[in-house]
């Protein structure tokens, strides 16, 4: 229930509580049955414990709300931390890829496709990007495992990323 069904239901409740306290105070001045003033009551009762029970649940969901966004903040200071010490790491491997696709003497167009490769991305996709044929990213893919002497994405990825991605415990071997 959003904030607006929230107050849209406690005015509901607030007025029905209203006009039962009064409808308990005019048959109370008419001598009315004690029954019938006590079910009035115990309505109005639960008009109140309705409202309650709304504000409560709104009260729950403004603090989960604020922890939410205080963890996601943290989060944010996080990421943007990790970007920054890792940043000069980062260029460092893009400089070390690039050096090798010159290696491989891939052309700029061949080395475009390469690191978007890298990134995951796929053919339509890398075609969608450099507005070109989805036939002529497949074409240049094929000269780039060519040129590399490596099979296919897979193994292109494994070539930059194999021994970077070595766990703690297996690179701290003694």
């Amino acid at each position: 229930m959003n904030s607006k069904e929230r107050s849209i239901v406690i005015a509901i409740l607030a007025a029905v509580f209203l006009l039962v306290a009064f409808d308990i105070m005019k048959d109370y001045q008419e001598g009315a049955v004690l029954e019938h003033v006590t079910l009035e009551g115990l309505i109005a009762t639960l008009a109140l414990f309705g409202i309650f029970y709304v504000l409560k649940d709104s009260f729950r969901v403004k603090k989960d709300l604020h922890r939410t966004e205080q963890e996601f903040s943290e989060f944010r200071k996080d990421a943007e931390r990790w970007r920054s010490e890792s940043r000069k790491f980062l260029e460092g491997l893009s400089s070390a890829i690039d050096l090798q696709l010159e290696k491989w003497s891939l052309t700029k167009a061949e080395k475009d496709v390469a690191f978007l490769l890298l990134k995951g991305l796929s053919s339509k996709e890398i075609a969608e990007i450099r507005n070109t044929a989805e036939k002529t990213v497949r074409v240049q893919a094929t000269s780039i495992y060519a040129k590399s002497g490596i099979s296919n994405r897979s193994e292109l990825s494994a070539f930059f990323l194999e021994d970077l991605l070595v766990p703690q415990t297996l690179g701290n071997k003694e």
